[in-house]
């Protein structure tokens, strides 16, 4: 019992192990009854069924803050909130690339859960490798805080000018390496990821992937590219790994369940992505004023984030009001 209690108590990046178990503990329930109760069978998700599961799961992760208000303070609650609404804001993004392999997989809405699902789990380890490296990284070279910042606003001036740029999934280097390396079949085997079939080479039994298995290596391969501008985002807010991880998985596992209702209206928040490089500039520039102003207070950068993405929202409902309308008369 003293070696448990030891352990629990046992400094693990500047935090108790017992507050990470907890929060993985939070975690694997919500993903347990999601898979096991409420996702046990195959089913099309609505936009309805969508709105409720993500509202859920924002519910449980605002929850989850306030305990870190308490536990750890006003300026680590605030940190979390601000880290959550940036890298909510910002995985609002993957939508539209994730939407673009279903398409380009022709993965039916019946299979789509199923990918987003277990694309968390690789979310939830390859999330920690990268916070955990990075927060090595500023804790021995405080000045990678710089790099950080200079990335983000070079990565939001490009995004600005690359907004009407759609990734070319056919021509993705990885798509061409698993194709030229493993044996796909020609399509989807029900919600398989794997199938044993004959080979029409050879007629021998072999172990095939299936293209659902394919969407979710590039999913998985999305959500990698797109962490590389969120998490120095969160450490230009904090560099508590605890708040970055905490307020990075909670995002996305909030917006995977939200992915079905943004999906059927993608095409409303064109002017969206404006606001997202600005944000990233914004959060960039912080590190840099510093020196000059001092520590940005995280309610301002929260309330400056959440302003630029309600106004790119509101703009792209604005700009876009007449689409749905041209849309349904087209297709009658």
């Amino acid at each position: 019992m003293e070696l448990l209690l030891n352990f629990l108590q046992a400094d693990f990046l500047g935090k108790p192990a017992w507050l990470w178990l907890s929060f993985l503990g939070v975690v694997v329930t919500l993903l347990a009854f999601d898979l096991g109760v409420l996702h046990k069978d195959d089913h099309e998700i609505g936009v309805r069924e969508s709105l409720l599961l993500s509202a859920g799961y924002i519910g449980v992760a605002l929850a989850f803050g306030a305990y870190v208000w308490w536990y750890l303070g006003a300026q680590a609650g605030m940190d979390y909130y601000t880290g959550f609404m940036i890298e909510k804001s910002l995985s609002m993004d993957n939508v539209f690339v994730i939407a673009l392999i279903f398409s380009f997989f022709a993965i039916p809405r019946l299979y789509q859960h199923r990918v987003l699902f277990w694309g968390i789990l690789g979310v939830i380890v390859l999330r920690a490798i990268m916070i955990g490296l990075g927060a090595t990284l500023v804790s021995q070279f405080s000045w990678i805080l710089y790099l950080f910042g200079a990335f983000l606003v070079l990565t939001g001036i490009k995004m600005w000018f690359m907004v009407d740029h759609e990734p070319d999934i056919a021509n993705n280097p990885l798509l061409k390496f698993l194709k030229k390396h493993m044996r796909v079949t020609d399509g989807l085997r029900g919600n398989a990821f794997w199938v044993r079939e004959a080979d029409p080479k050879t007629g021998r039994v072999e172990r095939f992937a299936t293209p659902l298995f394919l969407a979710l290596l590039l999913v998985e391969f999305v959500d990698l590219i797109f962490a590389v501008d969120s998490v120095p985002a969160i450490f230009a807010i904090t560099t508590d790994p605890f708040i970055v991880y905490t307020s990075n998985i909670f995002a996305i596992l909030g917006l995977r369940a939200l992915y079905f209702a943004l999906a059927a209206m993608i095409h409303r928040f064109k002017y969206l992505k404006y606001a997202l490089a600005l944000v990233l500039v914004f959060i960039g520039s912080k590190i840099f004023l510093v020196g000059f102003i001092g520590k940005v207070p995280a309610v301002v950068s929260l309330s400056v984030t959440f302003g630029l993405i309600a106004g790119g929202v509101i703009v792209s409902m604005w700009k876009t009001r007449g689409e749905t309308a041209e849309l349904a008369a087209k297709a009658n």
